[in-house]
């Protein structure tokens, strides 16, 4: 079947230069950019539950910049004032650049690793392991990073401040695409609760990474798309590759 109309479940790209805007000019198809999935912080209430109290820590592990959104607004809201001497140790530069947002930026108490790997910010954070560590996470993490944490040595404490919630369609929304396009297993989850008869039919469905893949299959659909490849090593790529050998 032909590919006309695509889905793509992410938020409208803010730059003219995304490739998603010329695949719609090379193919002649239309894409609309509607996520299934969004972020919500918790109330101040809701996190007081954890029983964790912030002024406690002397230093911060960001792996998101969403993380860092949602941890000073829940401050502000619990009107905690975080102290000069706090440290921040964030997984990617680009993170850490980040909370030029919320705070003055100094190398000597912002820290990254080279690589964006968590493993690669380990060493950092072993060298200061006099440090009390609060690791920022959202409700669905990856259970291996804090198993990583747990054999470090350092002393640590997860703290949930933000979830991902269905983005639920309205009853009058169209939903008339000939492919969807997800990059989280979170994505699979809300297809299913939005449209729990959803039958697949000719629509086609792709994926980014191996656990959203799974998700698929394990949701008892087909995939029929899946990046990254060596051919294709963004869902762009995919996509257009795709196109170019089935739209002809």
């Amino acid at each position: 079947m032909k590919i006309n109309k695509i889905l793509v479940s992410q938020p409208q790209p803010t730059s003219d230069k995304s490739p998603y805007f010329d695949i719609e000019q090379k193919h002649g198809v239309e894409i609309v950019f509607r996520p299934f999935i969004k972020v919500e912080g918790l109330t101040a209430r809701e996190f007081r539950q954890q029983k964790v109290n912030i002024p406690d820590f002397t230093a911060i592990i960001f792996t998101a910049k969403t993380a860092i959104d949602h941890f000073f607004n829940l401050c502000e809201e619990m009107r905690i004032s975080i102290p000069d001497t706090m440290k921040y140790f964030c997984t990617t530069e680009s993170i850490a650049l980040y909370l030029q947002k919320y705070i003055v930026y100094r190398k000597r108490k912002i820290f990254h690793s080279a690589t964006g790997k968590f493993n690669d910010l380990l060493p950092l954070l072993v060298k200061h392991k006099n440090e009390n560590y609060l690791y920022v996470v959202s409700d669905v993490h990856n259970s291996d990073t804090t198993n990583i944490l747990d054999t470090t040595g350092i002393h640590y404490t997860r703290a949930v401040m933000y979830r991902t919630v269905s983005n639920d369609f309205a009853s009058d929304e169209a939903f008339d695409y000939d492919m969807l396009v997800f990059f989280s297993p979170q994505g699979i989850e809300s297809l299913l609760k939005n449209f729990p008869d959803f039958q697949q039919g000719n629509v086609a469905i792709a994926t980014l990474g191996a656990t959203t893949a799974q998700a698929v299959k394990d949701a008892g659909l087909r995939l029929d798309l899946e990046a990254p490849t060596v051919k294709a090593p963004s869902m762009a790529a995919a996509i257009d590759l795709y196109l170019t050998e089935n739209n002809a």
